[in-house]
């Protein structure tokens, strides 16, 4: 079972699901900023607080239906980040009475030759140097803006702190990070019956503007918001858009 934590009384009810590095904490701010509503939070297997591996990405889905099956939950608003975005779609299209409602933000519809490169790197550095890759996921996580906004040394500071992270995360990382070698979500999204949000970055650099475009387009009646002057980590560096967004009825 997923460790997960349930926050407020609800309806509406809200499960967030995490990017590929970050574990279910990372969301306090927007929990806290939607007091009115039910929210899941969990870390998928691998993540930090949920022991063991997943080998494809209908493992990862199954792992979602498990708890909200295990919660008594028929249907959820589901929201994800990056790599839970990814899981989140592929939910959505093999179980659609499962998803009352959809949030795709900073996704990709399939990885291309340079994404998978960047993966595959990723994978070995998490095994090998988990801080170097803290800096690589950094530097094309945060906007130009976000970044200068910060204390000199911000990007190192994440990185000594991912040293400190135990190992089962970073053997975690690295099957996450192997998942993206083989993702193409084309064939699935017109299968999407769930209202669907597509938001993305205009500044992305690990999943590129185009691939929330062509998310949206595939996906049918899907509603897209494009966020100018912001990468990848969008979810934190834009967190009162996206509250706004996670909260319209």
């Amino acid at each position: 079972m997923l460790t997960h934590r349930i926050d407020g009384e609800g309806p509406p009810l809200l499960l967030l699901l995490n990017g590929g590095l970050m574990s279910m904490a990372a969301w306090q701010p927007l929990v806290d900023a939607l007091p009115s509503h039910r929210i899941i939070r969990c870390d998928f297997r691998g993540q930090l607080l949920t022991p063991g591996i997943a080998s494809s990405w209908e493992e990862h889905v199954s792992d979602v239906v498990a708890l909200l099956d295990f919660l008594a939950i028929d249907r959820a608003h589901v929201a994800g980040v990056s790599f839970g975005a990814e899981v989140a779609m592929l939910l959505a299209a093999l179980h659609p009475s499962r998803v009352s409602r959809l949030t795709v933000i900073s996704a990709t519809d399939y990885t291309t030759p340079a994404m998978r490169v960047d993966a595959e790197e990723g994978r070995l550095l998490a095994r090998t140097d988990p801080a170097e890759l803290l800096r690589r996921v950094a530097r094309k996580t945060w906007s130009r803006a976000f970044l200068a906004a910060q204390p000199g040394d911000y990007i190192e500071q994440r990185a000594k702190q991912a040293a400190l992270l135990p190992p089962a995360f970073w053997a975690g990382a690295e099957a996450i990070l192997s998942l993206l070698l083989t993702l193409d979500l084309r064939p699935h999204l017109a299968k999407i019956t769930a209202p669907t949000l597509v938001i993305g970055g205009e500044d992305d650099e690990v999943f590129p503007p185009e691939h929330s475009r062509a998310i949206a387009a595939a996906i049918p009646n899907a509603r897209l918001e494009m966020v100018a002057g912001r990468g990848h980590g969008l979810l934190f560096e834009e967190a009162a858009r996206v509250i706004a967004l996670l909260a319209e009825v």
